[in-house]
Order: C-alpha cells, then sequence, then structure tokens
C-alpha cells in the first residue's frame, strides 16, 4: 500500500460553525399616560432652556452684529444728508423712537466701535449701547449717559472698567467728532466728579459689574471733553418722567403680553406635536416639528430677554 504526502499548502477541512442565536426581538416599552405627560414635559422645558440660551448667547451675538450694520448703514445716510439728530426730535420735530441711531462710539485701546441709538430700556439696549433720554447728547453742554450691556447681545461695554486715567476715545454724532478723556471707574459708594462748569460737558459710560450674565451693580466711566463743546439740544424727557424701563439694571415689562402669546403658541406646537405622535409614529412627528418647537422655542426666549435688566 503507498501512502502518498498531501500537496503542499493543504490543510483539512474544518467543520461548519454551529449557527448563532438568533436575536432577542425587540422589547416594546409602552410608555403609560403618565410617563407620556412627563415625557412631554421634559421636551418642553429642554426646548425654552435651549432657546433661552441660544437667545443669549450665540443668536444673541448674531442678532447684535446684524443690527450694528443696519444701524451705521442708517446713521451714515443721516450724516451725509445733515439730518443726523442733535436733540430728542428729528429734523421735522418728531420725538425720536427707541433704538434711532445717535453716533458712533470709538474706543480702540478696548476693540468698541459702537453705534448708540436713543433709548436704554432692555429691548433696545440689544441692538448697540444706549442713550438715556433725560441726558444730552456727547460732546453737549451738560452731562451724557450712554448704557451698554456687559456680556450677552455681543457685550459692548465688557471692558470699559479696564480704562485707565487720561485715555482718550471720540464719540461721532451729528455735531461732529468730539473727543473725551477718561476720568476713572467708580462703583456705587464711591465719590462723583466735581460738578461741572457752564459750558462744560461729561460723558457717563455705564454696565453692569460682577460676572458675565450675574449683574451686582453698576461700574461708571468718567469722561470728559477735551475738544469744543456743542450747544445742547431740546430735551422733551427729564430725571422725573424718564420710564422706569430706561434706569439702569431695569427690565422691561412692557411686552409680557407678547409673552403670553409666545408661549400659548407654543403649548399649541406641543399639543400638535403629541397628536402626530400618537397617529403617525416618532419618526415622522420628529422629522416635521423639531424645526417648528426650535422657532416656537427661540420666539419664547426672545420675549423672556426682555425682562432680564437691561445691563446684562
Amino acid at each position: 500500500m503507498t501512502l502518498t504526502a498531501p500537496p503542499r499548502g493543504w490543510r483539512p477541512r474544518q467543520p461548519p460553525r454551529p449557527p448563532r442565536r438568533p436575536p432577542a426581538p425587540p422589547v416594546v416599552i409602552v410608555l403609560s399616560p403618565q410617563d407620556q405627560l412627563v415625557r412631554t414635559i421634559f421636551a418642553i422645558a429642554a426646548a425654552l432652556i435651549f432657546g433661552f440660551l441660544a437667545n443669549l448667547t450665540v443668536l444673541g451675538g448674531l442678532q447684535h452684529m446684524v443690527a450694528q450694520q443696519q444701524l451705521t448703514d442708517t446713521l451714515r445716510i443721516e450724516l451725509a444728508q445733515g439730518t443726523a439728530p442733535v436733540s430728542e426730535g428729528t429734523v421735522d420735530k418728531v420725538l425720536l423712537a427707541d433704538g434711532a441711531p445717535l453716533g458712533i462710539i470709538d474706543i480702540p485701546s478696548i476693540g468698541v466701535h459702537e453705534v448708540f441709538v436713543e433709548g436704554s430700556d432692555s429691548g433696545t439696549t440689544r441692538t448697540g449701547p444706549g442713550h438715556r433720554r433725560d441726558t444730552v447728547l456727547p460732546g453737549q453742554a451738560g452731562i451724557s449717559v450712554v448704557m451698554g450691556r456687559a456680556a450677552a447681545y455681543g457685550g459692548p461695554f465688557a471692558r470699559i472698567q479696564e480704562l485707565a486715567p487720561g485715555q482718550e476715545f471720540t464719540v461721532l454724532t451729528g455735531q461732529g467728532e468730539q473727543t473725551f478723556a477718561v476720568i476713572g471707574v467708580r462703583y456705587a459708594g464711591d465719590p462723583s466728579p466735581m460738578a461741572l462748569a457752564a459750558g462744560e460737558s461729561r460723558l457717563i459710560l455705564e454696565t453692569a459689574r460682577g460676572p458675565a450674565f450675574i449683574p451686582g451693580g453698576v461700574a461708571r466711566v468718567d469722561a470728559k471733553l477735551t475738544s469744543a463743546t456743542q450747544p445742547a439740544g431740546a430735551r422733551q424727557t427729564s430725571y422725573s418722567t424718564l420710564a422706569p424701563s430706561h434706569r439702569e439694571l431695569a427690565t422691561d415689562t412692557t411686552t409680557v403680553w407678547a409673552l403670553a402669546f409666545a408661549l400659548q403658541f407654543f403649548l399649541l406646537i406641543e399639543a400638535a406635536a403629541i397628536w402626530s405622535f400618537r397617529r403617525v409614529g416618532v419618526r415622522k412627528t420628529w422629522t416635521v416639528f423639531v424645526p417648528v418647537v426650535t422657532v416656537g422655542g427661540l420666539f419664547v426666549a426672545d420675549q423672556a430677554v426682555r425682562l432680564l435688566p437691561n445691563l446684562l
């Protein structure tokens, strides 16, 4: 009997592997009505919190940039035509609306180049620094107050506390370019600068003091005019008639009705989403309602931000 060697590279055939166990069937979890209610409540809360934080930080900064560009375009046209406001009224003797552009504050040392507007309530300071209606414009004889946010909506005045005495900056208005020199920074309890002499002008920049988004007081930067003083324009608003919402760290409750309508709209969206979930399923519901719920949450957040301090 002759034995032959197997060919080179030959290997014995391995026995087949045993079949795998079939996967376990999916477990279908049926939520009780109470569980569905809890999940809905958490979804609503999450959407509102997301919209609020996004509006206050990222989207708020974008809104500020867009508003500043629009205000710059408007102010350039008015300066070129010689119709930029120099008082509380327009050239047609009409009271300026909140948010009307007045001039440009340029502080190169801290990177500030902002169009400031008339009015200082919470809704107005979202577009840029706001001028208190009961004070003269920067460069005019008297005291002018401009208020800006410290953190939200671009935080244009976040670094004004870094200004040192003697540093100069400019303010461009309908009366030309005004130059100011910093006197110093002061907080609550600090002594105020000496009273102005006749024909002198002083500008006070104000913002929130403390950690970002947690205001603990007001920080003020006093600056004196070093260029020629301009004549003061007519003012219809006085300290006693200034609306409370335009004062430092004030909130604006005049649009609470809009917040109520926004909440109703948001709850209506959630009710429609619950109905759709039961009728067409989870995937189609999420596909359709995620963008709608996001827009609704941002709408509510936009109105809720107005209830926060105007210097935040």
